[in-house]
Parts: structure tokens; C-alpha cells; sequence
């Protein structure tokens, strides 16, 4: 196969499609978080049942996670710069749907279309950085800036979010996407020039397509369903055993057929596996972190929407401080496992002292503290791993192997939300039922029950934390990015001295 080109840096606008490539993944991120501030409003206004209400959120994350492999497949086989556009395009249509929705149905629908073109979107975006930025320095400082965003937009959106809801309506939570992706479609068609020889014109895999989609759309919904119905749930148990079958049988399919969905040497390289891994756990503890303290602040403090986004610049901040200034500074200069084990374990060292937190903490002595290191860590972790993630990986492949980031990402925020509400809901449950009794004040009950699970499940996503920062220093082996040729690619690259080192 044809590898990195290296040439590909002589373009002299990539810097300028950067900007363009970095506006479409921060709408893509804040769009995952801006949507739940305004869910109260929105649903009272188009009269959405309390059942049907989590779909607004659901339909979204199946939609974009279940065809994020096939978008990368897609970004491969028609050319990243063309899904790109057409991601954008589509994902602004879907947001003015959003923004005009007149009833429950339309508001689903335009939610789904959003995440069908998110799917598209997503890969598109980093595969171009794979292929636009080979050289190890210009890498580091191109993925330090995508990094940066992938990790903060989230919060960004809780920010924007709060604002928009606050001081507009809802229904701008969706319009602020299309001024948004039309600069970015515009800016994208004039000035990004994709390398040729990185196009992957093998037939599409229908089998791999099918069975990939239905695998993820099914352990998605799993944990979506089981973070309300309980994880007994007929129905939920069923979709994890309909997800662990279909997911076999896709990774059986495609170590038969000539041109996989999914081809096994982007998954199985230590390097790779080991940032998909670790940075699927690290989600999981990040967005049961933003719920927490989304709930924390809101219900036990009272702050407005507003208040609440403002509340979260902190770690925002540390996000942009981490992977700009930390990472990208020592990117090229020591191996990637230690910037993300001790990112991790750093990120994990302020959600530890989020377990201290009770009904009036205070916000400057511990929760902007707390918020500062897991974001400084986070930011640090990122961006070696968004990097190393498609470096090494054939061009022809880099769709799909940019896909397999957003996927662990996307995947790991619906365990995270799942699996660390039901340790907090059920934690809450026990400490309230226990004192009942004598409680004078119920309501006070109420609220340090809450507080209660939250930081038990807070304990958990340290915990999880520190699980994959063991993973990326075990796993990840690969060296400094300037010991070896800068552009160099190919399989097997993780055991030499040559790779380098990113929701709902």
C-alpha cells in the first residue's frame, strides 16, 4: 500500500484548513453537552412525555455512534475533504430541522439526522489532520489545538448552552450550529487540499457495515436504556447479548473478507488498541463527571444554567493549558505513554478531591481546584493519543482509523453516564433509606443523599481512571516522534522507534 506522502506538508493552506477543521469538531463536541441544559425547556414546550425525554439525547448518540465506522469507511472510499463538506452540510440542515420542531417526532428525528451526519463529520475531520500534518513537529502543535477542543468543547457547550437557553430560547441551542458549519463547509471547500494516494477505493464491506452498526446501536442503547430501567432489565440484557453476538460476528467477517469495514491491523497494533482503550475509560469517568456536577451545582447549590456553564471554564482552561502547552511542548520529546499515564493519573488526582465535596463546598478551595487538574490532565493525555491514533496507519486507512477514536469516545460517554448514575442513584437509594426515620428535615434528606452518590460514583471514576493510565503505560510502547522519519507509516511501526503519539 501506498504510504504517508510527507509532501502533504508543502501545502501551504493547511494551517488555515486547521482552523476550519477545528470549527467543525468544536460544533460537533459542544453539541453533545449544549442540548441538556435546554432539554427542561425544550421538552415542556413540545410536550414531550418524561419516557420519550431521554431520547432527545439517545436518538443522537445511536445515530452517531452506531455509524461512526461506516462514516470513516465512507471519508476513505469518497475522499475526507468531500464527507467532510457534505458532514456539514447536512448536519446545519439537521440543526435548523431541530431548531424549528414543532412536536416530539420532528424534535427525534432532527436529532437522529444530526448524529447521522456527525458520523460522517467526525473522521472526516481527524483523518484530514492524519494526512494534512505528517511532520512530528507541526503534528504535535495541529493535534495539541484538536486535542484541546475535542477535550473542552463539552464543557464550551454547558457554557453556551446556559447562555443561549437563559437569555434566547432553546430553539437556539440548534440554530448556533449553522452559522458554524456553513463557515467551516465554506472555508473547507476553498482551502483544504487533500493528498492524493490516500483514497481507498476497495468495495464497500455491506456485511461489516450492517453488523458494525447494529453492534454499536445496540450496546449504546444498552447502557442508554440501563442508566433508567436498571441493568436487569429484560430488554437492556438483551441488548448487550444481541451487542456481544453482532460485534463477534462482525470482527469474524472481517478477518475473512478481501476489503474490511474494519480492517484488524488498524485495531490490533499495541499502540492503537491501547489509545482506544485507555481513552474509552478516561470518557467514561470525564462525562459521569459532567453530569455530576452539572446536578451538583443546579440542584444542591441553585445555580442557573448560566452560572453553571461559567462554572466549568475552569477545567475548560486546564483542557487548553494541557494538551497546547504541555503536550505539544513535550510531545516530540519523550515517548507517548508518559504524557498520557501521568495525564490520566493527574486527571484522576482532582476527581479525588471531588470525593470531599458536600452541601456547601466551597467553589474556589475545591471545585475550581479539582476541575484545573482533571482538565490540565486531561488536555496533557489527549493530544498525544487523538496523535497517535492514526499515526502509523496506512493513508487509505485513516478514516476508519480516526472513526475508531470518535467510537471509543462516543462509547465510553454512554457507559460513563450509565454506568456511574446507577452506582450514584443506588448509593443515594441506600443513605436515604437508612435515615428516614429519623430525619427532620426531608428535604435536606434528599439533598445529602444526593451529594452522598455522587461522590461514591466520584470514587469509581477515580478508580477507572487510574485503570487506564495503567492501560497507556502498558500497552503503549511506541517512542519519540523525531527518533524515526516523521512521515513514516505502516503496520507492525508501533515496535520500532518511529510513532508518535480525543463526545455526548
Amino acid at each position: 500500500m501506498e504510504k504517508s506522502p510527507g509532501i502533504a506538508n508543502a501545502d501551504p493552506n493547511r494551517w488555515k484548513a486547521l482552523v476550519f477543521i477545528a470549527l467543525a469538531q468544536l460544533m460537533v463536541v459542544l453539541d453533545a453537552t449544549i442540548v441538556n441544559i435546554a432539554l427542561p425547556t425544550a421538552q415542556q414546550d413540545l410536550g414531550i412525555s418524561d419516557g420519550n425525554r431521554q431520547w432527545v439525547i439517545t436518538a443522537y448518540a445511536l445515530a452517531f455512534g452506531g455509524l461512526l465506522l461506516f462514516g470513516g469507511r465512507i471519508a476513505d472510499l469518497w475522499g475526507r475533504k468531500r464527507t467532510f463538506v457534505v458532514g456539514l452540510i447536512g448536519f446545519a440542515l439537521a440543526s435548523a430541522i431541530g431548531g424549528a420542531a414543532t412536536g416530539e417526532a420532528m424534535m427525534l428525528g432532527a436529532r437522529a439526522l444530526q448524529g447521522v451526519f456527525g458520523a460522517l463529520l467526525a473522521p472526516a475531520a481527524l483523518s484530514l489532520l492524519a494526512v494534512m500534518f505528517t511532520d512530528a513537529k507541526e503534528r504535535a502543535k495541529a493535534f495539541g489545538i484538536y486535542g484541546a477542543i475535542a477535550g473542552g468543547g463539552g464543557a464550551v457547550g454547558l457554557l453556551l448552552g446556559g447562555f443561549l437557553t437563559e437569555y434566547l430560547n432553546w430553539r437556539w441551542t440548534f440554530y448556533v450550529n449553522i452559522p458554524f458549519a456553513i463557515a467551516a463547509a465554506v472555508g473547507a471547500y476553498f482551502v483544504i487540499r487533500e493528498p492524493g494516494g490516500a483514497r481507498n477505493r476497495s468495495p464497500l464491506d455491506i456485511p461489516g457495515v450492517v453488523l458494525s452498526t447494529l453492534g454499536l446501536v445496540a450496546l449504546v442503547y444498552g447502557f442508554t436504556r440501563a442508566e433508567h430501567s436498571g441493568w436487569s432489565d429484560g430488554l437492556t440484557v438483551g441488548m448487550f447479548i444481541a451487542s456481544a453476538v453482532l460485534l463477534a460476528a462482525f470482527v469474524a467477517t472481517e478477518a475473512k473478507v478481501k476489503a474490511p469495514l474494519l480492517p484488524l491491523r488498524v485495531l490490533t497494533e499495541r499502540n492503537r488498541g491501547g489509545v482506544y482503550l485507555s481513552l474509552g475509560l478516561a470518557v467514561i469517568a470525564m462525562f459521569g463527571l459532567f453530569l455530576f456536577l452539572t446536578f451538583y451545582l443546579q440542584i444542591v447549590r441553585g445555580y442557573s444554567p448560566v452560572e453553571t456553564g461559567f462554572a466549568f471554564l475552569p477545567m475548560t482552561v486546564g483542557m487548553i493549558v494541557g494538551s497546547t502547552q504541555i503536550g505539544t511542548r513535550l510531545m516530540t520529546r519523550v515517548p507517548p505513554r508518559l504524557l498520557m499515564a501521568p495525564g490520566f493519573l493527574v486527571a484522576a488526582a482532582g476527581i479525588l478531591m471531588l470525593t470531599q465535596l458536600d452541601l456547601d463546598s466551597s467553589f474556589v478551595g475545591l471545585i475550581m481546584p479539582a476541575q484545573l487538574l482533571l482538565g490540565l490532565g486531561m488536555g496533557t493525555a489527549f493530544m498525544p493519543a487523538m496523535s497517535l491514533s492514526t499515526y502509523g496507519v496506512d493513508p487509505v486507512d485513516s478514516g476508519v482509523a480516526s472513526a475508531m477514536v470518535n467510537t471509543s469516545q462516543q462509547v465510553g460517554g454512554a457507559i460513563g453516564t450509565a454506568l456511574l448514575n446507577t452506582i450514584a442513584a443506588s448509593a443515594t437509594t441506600s443513605y436515604v433509606s437508612a435515615r428516614a426515620a429519623g430525619a427532620a428535615d426531608p428535604r435536606l434528606l434528599e439533598l445529602q443523599g444526593m451529594v452522598h452518590g455522587f461522590t461514591t460514583a466520584i470514587w469509581w471514576a477515580a478508580g477507572i481512571l487510574v485503570v487506564a493510565a495503567a492501560i497507556a503505560f502498558v500497552l503503549i510502547n511506541s517512542g519519540r516522534p523525531d527518533m524515526g522519519s516523521s512521515g513514516a507509516s505502516g503496520e507492525g511501526a508501533g515496535d520500532e522507534v518511529k510513532v508518535p503519539v480525543v463526545a455526548h
